[in-house]
């Protein structure tokens, strides 16, 4: 860890001052040299306690305590020295024979100490030159192609956009038949999509399908705070896919980098700014002959730069929409490989439940089956799994720990009954599938309807239909309680954006006409508008708001009368959902159709 590691520095060098500051300036006092006349003086007036003979040196010590020493000639020794009085005095004589090698360790330990702490210093600058000097590598990772990858087979739903970049795979597998015909293949594709549709496993399927290497990198892995970092890993990045071609780069979420130019506060300086005019020239720069593949991922292909998405750069756009029934129905079958089902398994009713969903809300949703099937000690995965999974990604999972009074209980049950009943007697809403008034997420109950085919068009009537089932919970409270509560917020507001829509977007109104009011711009697939200015005066807005009202107006009065006139229908389904709770398929059906003894007066109303 980095915290040890500069303890044990700043520990060494600590040690390392202290043992050269003792070594410089030691703190005993050198013993003083005197006459040897005077050391036979002073052991003539006994004043001597201890002598130490190391060779020719003679280190004294008086009683006082005081250090001295004195120098005897090489040859004589301590007993031959005339006048010198041993009486009481202790005498240690140390061997000449030998070198003092402890003493020299002692001595040069500082140094040895100091001289170790400078080589680790230096080994570690050079260490950090070398990682400044990589700094501006490339971080894509790189997958050879010999490696087990992704393969069409494992992509399914987006069957167009598999075409689109079958031909990429062809080019690369066999450029001679291309270059025979002097045909040029797109040197950039641009996967265009939501979130969720398989942008980044089509880019992988290419790769394996080829069976070249691949590169992916992050937009954001170019972008550093120092300026510059981002452009040098640009280079780096399409040198190394050169030395390795054929090959793919695939860049995802580019709209990281490649966003419109001059929205920046630095200008031409600014590093995202950089990296792009970059990433620009190399996509320019080279060579389509050279086998490298320039693939990149957004769901914001709106905000990029229009240099980036011309032609002799980015040449395709391969558009991953949400996938239809059979694309779903491909995208389970693919997620539910090896993996152990019921018999009564249909994967055909739950791709007609799942409409909306991305690949990746699909493979969340076998995957939520498989712990559910897990967790109940079950050995296969049953409808009961997948469809409680379909719960949980649609509602949320279930909030079994909420309790609700017997008097709210019974207000969702005639609130989800409202919707039941007035989708069930319209006919342009989608069939009930089910209805459930078991606490989920946030909300306290829900209807959910599912559509007999894939919709890419809604016509005005099936949108006054649905307009109408969102009031028929708003109603029913209303019919039966005489009172209204909070449980249809949600519902109220999701009807005015679709009424104000067909107002201001769809042409739908009967007084205004076929036009579109507000300027918008809006976020190509994603339908979120980014802002909106007015383009039409105030008797205009007045008529809008008109409008508006009448449509959701016509919409209660829809419910309304049809919950008024099946009213003991309504009272019967809910309370067969407070009995029950949740009422699914052909158990719903017979709710609806199965005789009612006698008509029941509601005692709670008011």
């Amino acid at each position: 860890m980095n915290w040890k590691r500069n303890l044990l520095i700043y520990a060494a060098i600590l040690i390392a001052v202290i043992a050269l500051f003792t070594y410089i300036f030691p703190t005993s006092q050198k013993p003083e040299e005197i006459p040897l006349s005077e050391a036979v003086a002073l052991s003539q007036s006994s004043q001597i306690e201890k002598i130490k003979v190391e060779d020719d040196m003679l280190l004294i010590t008086t009683k006082d305590g005081v250090e001295l020493k004195t120098f005897k000639e090489s040859n004589a020794s301590i007993y031959e020295i005339e006048g010198l009085n041993l009486e009481g005095v202790v005498v240690d004589i140390k061997g000449s024979s030998g070198f003092n090698w402890g003493g020299l360790f002692i001595n040069f330990l500082p140094l040895l100490i100091f001289g170790l702490l400078i080589f680790f210093l230096f080994r570690q600058a050079r260490g950090a030159n070398s990682q400044a000097l990589s700094f501006g590598r490339s971080r894509a990772r790189l997958f050879p192609a010999n490696t087990p990858t992704v393969t069409f087979g494992d992509v399914a739903g987006v069957e167009e956009a598999k075409q689109e970049v079958y031909e990429v795979v062809e080019f690369l597998k066999s450029r001679e038949k291309f270059q025979s015909l002097g045909a040029r293949i797109p040197k950039g594709l641009l996967l265009v999509g939501p979130p969720g549709t398989g942008k980044t496993l089509l880019a992988r399927a290419i790769a394996g399908e080829a069976e070249v290497p691949f590169f992916s990198i992050s937009g954001s892995e170019f972008v550093e705070m120092f300026v510059g970092v981002g452009a040098s890993r640009v280079r780096d990045l399409f040198d190394q896919a050169k030395r390795n071609a054929p090959c793919i780069v695939f860049i995802d979420e580019i709209d990281a980098v490649g966003r419109q130019r001059g929205a920046g506060l630095g200008g031409g300086h600014d590093e995202r700014e950089q990296t792009l005019n970059q990433i620009l020239v190399e996509m320019d720069g080279f060579d389509p002959n050279t086998g490298v593949i320039v693939l990149a991922a957004t769901n914001r292909p709106d905000i990029l730069d229009s240099a980036l998405l011309r032609p002799g750069r980015f040449d395709r756009r391969v558009i991953l929409d949400w996938p239809d029934m059979n694309g779903r129905m491909a995208i389970l079958k693919v997620h539910s490989n090896g993996k152990p089902l019921e018999d009564s398994v249909s994967l055909e009713v739950v791709a007609r439940q799942t409409a909306g969903f991305s690949g990746a809300d699909l493979s969340n949703l076998i995957n939520e089956a498989a712990i559910l099937a897990a967790r109940r000690d079950k050995k296969v995965i049953g409808m009961a799994e997948l469809a409680e999974s379909i719960d949980r990604v649609i509602a949320g999972p279930e909030r079994k720990s909420r309790r609700i009074s017997p008097k709210e209980k019974e207000m969702t049950a005639y609130h989800e009954a409202g919707h039941t009943l007035v989708a069930k007697m319209l006919p342009n809403a989608d069939p009930v599938h089910k209805v459930s008034i078991v606490a989920r997420g946030a909300s306290l109950g829900h209807t959910r309807q599912l559509p007999t085919e894939d919709r890419y068009l809604m016509t005005r009537s099936q949108l006054k239909d649905v307009l109408a089932t969102l009031i028929g919970g708003y109603t029913a409270e209303e019919l039966i309680f005489n009172e209204r509560t909070t449980g249809a917020h949600s519902d109220i507001e999701r009807a005015t954006k679709i009424a104000h829509k067909m107002v201001t977007d769809y042409g739908m109104s009967d007084k205004l006409g076929p036009r579109t009011f507000g300027d918008k711009q809006e976020m190509v697939f994603l339908g979120r508008e980014i802002s909106e200015q007015k383009d039409y005066g105030d008797k205009i807005a007045d008529l809008i708001d008109e409008e508006v009202d009448h449509i959701i107006q016509e919409a209660y009065t829809t419910a309304k009368n049809i919950l008024t006139k099946n009213k003991s229908r309504l009272v019967h389904v809910a309370e067969k959902l407070v009995a029950q709770e949740t009422l699914e398929g052909k158990e719903l059906e017979v709710v609806f159709n199965e005789p009612i003894a006698s008509p029941k007066a509601k005692a709670t109303t008011r």
